[in-house]
């Protein structure tokens, strides 16, 4: 893995604390999960650069992020939901992609174009997905016009991609980047690499002929709701400039259990995101030379994006109206009198422990 500076790791201060503070939050979970179910499976459309296809999304339930079992991120609880002990066999791998087969036949009459496979880590790490599951993987859906694998930038080899490749699929490697700005990256997030490891990734992966969808978490702990908006103005345009990465995907925290900001949360010093924050963002950033999408998950609920119950939902289809067409005149459509309140948070907000509304 990519090493950062040594004074991150100094004892008790920086990553090292983060991560104290979560891996005393995760003990907390005694919940057991089947090694032969997936975490979750649905079907859905995307914007790809051929354009929109109907989707399969996999989330695999393996032993969890590498780095998740060290401390991890700030937001994400995902390894809360990971099989014990570290591996899932191979076995088990191929019979939650059955379960997924499965769920496709039983819910659409045609096979997905789009296959999405997450695995809360990264699929490319042979800890987690062995090379025998990879290529079973690939040869399952040969047959689909293009796949997106989850992945950290350390994992990104273009002979991991040849898998997929030279099987004539359309790749694309989904990395969590989170934000464009190292300092945002390491210590709202606490997440290990810098920008620069992401651009590395891109070329290895246009290398391989394969493409990258930039994954951008819009609000962090530590952050104003005015400068995660601002934060992810610059981090979409700085992602969107890159070589090999043609599309954004730029996405609200939700809180999640055995998080961090769940404990920021239920001591009231932190609020997700407004929905008119994720409007602001992709109305502003619809020029950038790449495809730049939303998806709020958990919108109009209190631990999810939201703004005041009212227009909740009314905003999240404009935000998937403009995901699908990229159409920035959406966002011309939807009005309430709660963005009086949001304007005013913005303008006003000068401390992230103390969110001015909720």
């Amino acid at each position: 893995m990519s090493t950062p500076d040594p004074e991150v790791y100094e004892e008790g201060r920086g990553m090292d604390a983060h991560n104290a503070v979560m891996r005393e939050v995760r003990s907390r979970n005694d919940r057991t999960y089947d090694p032969r179910e997936p975490t979750r499976v649905w079907l859905d459309e995307d914007n790809t650069p051929n354009g929109v296809r109907t989707s399969l999304t996999i989330i695999l339930n393996t032993g969890g992020c590498r780095w998740a079992r060290a401390g991890g991120c700030t937001m994400c609880g995902y390894v809360a939901e990971s099989v014990d002990g570290g591996t899932v066999a191979h076995e088990d791998l191929m019979a939650q992609v059955q379960y997924c087969l499965d769920h496709e036949t039983e819910r659409s009459d045609e096979p997905a174009e789009l296959i999405k496979i997450y695995t809360s880590g990264s699929f490319l790490d042979e800890r987690e997905v062995p090379a025998e599951t990879r290529d079973a993987v690939a040869e399952t859906f040969a047959d689909r016009e293009r796949m997106v694998l989850e992945s950290l930038p350390d994992f990104v080899e273009r002979e991991r991609l040849a898998d997929f490749t030279d099987r004539g699929i359309e790749t694309d490697v989904a990395i969590g980047l989170e934000t464009a700005t190292d300092r945002v990256r390491h210590d709202c997030v606490n997440k290990y690499f810098d920008f620069a490891d992401f651009e590395d990734a891109c070329a290895e992966a246009e290398a391989a002929d394969a493409g990258v969808k930039a994954y951008l978490l819009m609000k962090p702990p530590f952050l104003t709701e005015a400068e995660a908006v601002e934060d992810m103005k610059r981090s979409v345009r700085r992602c969107a400039a890159v070589d090999g990465c043609h599309t954004v995907s730029m996405n609200p925290t939700n809180v999640q259990s055995y998080t961090m900001v769940e404990e920021l949360y239920h001591s009231g010093g932190y609020r997700p995101p407004w929905l008119w924050s994720v409007c602001e963002v992709l109305e502003s950033t619809a020029d950038a030379d790449a495809i730049v999408v939303s998806d709020p998950v958990g919108h109009g609920s209190d631990r999810g994006p939201h703004n005041c119950g009212d227009c909740d939902d009314r905003v999240q289809r404009a935000i998937k109206d403009f995901d699908l067409r990229q159409d920035p005149s959406v966002f011309e459509q939807v009005t309430c009198d709660c963005e009086t309140t949001w304007n005013a948070v913005v303008e006003r907000e000068k401390s992230f422990g103390m969110p001015l509304a909720r």
